[in-house]
């Protein structure tokens, strides 16, 4: 997955593989997530969205299933 990197407070980039419907978020707090069974379309508008960290908490958090890749250091 290539990393895009974003323009927000929460989050320094993002990735996606069209595949197998994965988003991977890298926060600004060190940590990295996976996020699964995320529409492309999820994906795409996040990137677009005003406030990344608005449309996260409203359009990605607790609503995929989600692993831990990576702890704050």
């Amino acid at each position: 997955m290539d990393t895009v990197p974003v323009d927000s407070s929460l989050l320094l980039w993002a990735a996606y593989s069209p595949q197998q419907h994965r988003l991977r978020l890298k926060f600004r707090s060190g940590e990295i997530y996976d996020y699964f069974d995320v529409p492309a379309q999820i994906y795409a508008d996040l990137l677009t969205a005003e406030s990344k960290g608005r449309y996260f908490n409203q359009h990605i958090r607790h609503l995929y299933p989600t692993r831990r890749l990576r702890t704050a250091t």
